[in-house]
C-alpha cells in the first residue's frame, strides 16, 4: 500500500458516553465527584503505608500501597479528558495522545494484572507457610515483585503501540468510546487487520487470562489448605482473601469479556470500560479500608498525629 496516496488521520473523534446534553450535564457532575474520590481514596491508601511503620514493613500493605498507586493512575490516564468532554460538543483527541492512552492502558492494566498476582501468592505463603512468611516475602522478594509487574506491564504495552502506532490511519477517525482502547482503534486502519488484530488483542487476552488462572489456583490451594488448619491466624489472613478476591473479581471481569471477544458489538463494552477504568480503582480502596481494622487503625494514628512545624 502507498501510503502516499493518503491523507493521514492526525486526530479521532471521540463518541463518548452518550448524545444527550443533559446526561452529558449530569454525567459531568458524578464523575467529577467519582474521580476526586478515588483519587483522594487511594491516595490516603498510599500516604498511609508509607508513613505508617507497621504497614510499611509489612509485605501485604506494601502491595497493597503499590495496588493504590496503579490505581490513581488507572483512573486519570482518560478519566479527566472524558469530564472535559462532557461539557464538549467535539470530543476531539490528537494521534498522539490516542496512542498514549492505549499505551498507559495496557502498562497500568498489565502491571496492576502481574501485581495482583503478587498479592495472591503473599496471602498463599502467609497461610500455607506461616513460619516461613517474612522469610519469604522479606523487602528485596516485595521490591522484585513490584518491579516484575512494571516491567511485564511495560513490555506488554510497548508491544501493543508499536505495532498500532505504523498502522495508515486515512479515515475514517470516530471511536465509538470515550478513550482509545486497542479493539477499537485498530479498526480504523485503511488495511485488513484482522488478523493482525488477533494477534495484538490475543496479547491482552492471554496476559488476562493467565493471570486470572494463576490467581484462582493460588486461592484455590488456600482454601483447601484453610479447610485442614482452623486456627485464628489462617482465619485473619483468610479475612484479607477474600477482599482480594472481590478485586480480581472486579478487575478481570470486564478485562476478559472485552478481550476475549474483543470484536463483539455488544453495547454493553462502554459500560464495562467505564467500570474497569473508573469504578475498580474507587472500589479498591473502599474494600480494602472498610473490610481492614489495622488500615483503619494506622489511618486513624496518622491524621491524629500532631503536625509540628520546623
Amino acid at each position: 500500500m502507498d501510503l502516499q496516496n493518503y491523507s493521514l488521520v492526525s486526530e479521532f473523534v471521540l463518541h463518548g458516553l452518550c448524545t444527550s446534553r443533559h446526561l452529558q450535564n449530569f454525567f459531568f457532575i458524578f464523575f467529577s465527584g467519582t474521580y476526586v474520590a478515588t483519587v483522594l481514596g487511594n491516595l490516603i491508601i498510599v500516604v498511609t503505608v508509607t508513613f505508617d511503620p507497621c504497614l510499611h514493613s509489612s509485605p501485604m500493605y506494601f502491595l497493597l500501597g503499590n495496588l493504590s498507586f496503579l490505581d490513581i493512575w488507572l483512573a486519570s490516564f482518560a478519566t479527566p479528558k472524558m469530564i472535559k468532554d462532557f461539557l464538549s460538543d467535539q470530543k476531539l483527541i490528537s494521534f498522539g495522545g490516542c496512542m498514549a492512552q492505549i499505551f498507559f492502558l495496557h502498562f497500568i492494566g498489565g502491571a496492576e494484572m502481574v501485581l495482583l498476582v503478587s498479592m495472591a501468592y503473599d496471602r498463599y505463603v502467609a497461610i500455607c507457610k506461616p513460619l516461613h512468611y517474612m522469610t519469604m516475602m522479606s523487602r528485596q522478594t516485595c521490591l522484585r515483585l513490584v518491579l516484575v509487574s512494571w516491567v511485564i506491564g511495560f513490555v506488554h504495552s510497548t508491544s501493543q503501540v508499536a505495532f498500532t502506532v505504523n498502522l495508515p490511519y486515512c479515515g475514517p477517525n470516530e471511536v465509538d468510546s470515550f478513550f482509545c482502547d486497542l479493539p477499537l482503534v485498530i479498526k480504523l486502519a485503511c488495511m485488513d487487520t484482522y488478523v493482525l488484530g488477533i494477534l495484538m488483542i490475543s496479547d491482552s487476552g492471554l496476559l488476562s487470562l493467565s493471570c486470572f488462572l494463576l490467581l484462582v489456583i493460588s486461592y484455590t490451594v488456600i482454601l483447601i489448605t484453610v479447610q485442614h488448619n482452623v486456627t485464628g491466624g489462617v482465619y485473619k489472613a483468610l479475612s484479607t482473601c477474600s477482599a482480594h478476591i472481590m478485586v480480581v473479581t472486579l478487575f478481570f471481569g470486564p478485562c476478559i469479556f472485552i478481550y476475549v471477544w474483543p470484536f463483539s458489538r455488544f453495547s454493553v463494552d462502554k459500560l464495562l470500560s467505564v467500570f474497569y477504568t473508573i469504578f475498580t480503582p474507587l472500589l479498591n480502596p473502599l474494600i480494602y479500608t472498610l473490610r481492614n481494622k489495622d488500615m483503619k487503625t494506622a489511618m486513624k494514628k496518622l491524621w491524629s498525629r500532631p503536625v509540628t512545624i520546623h
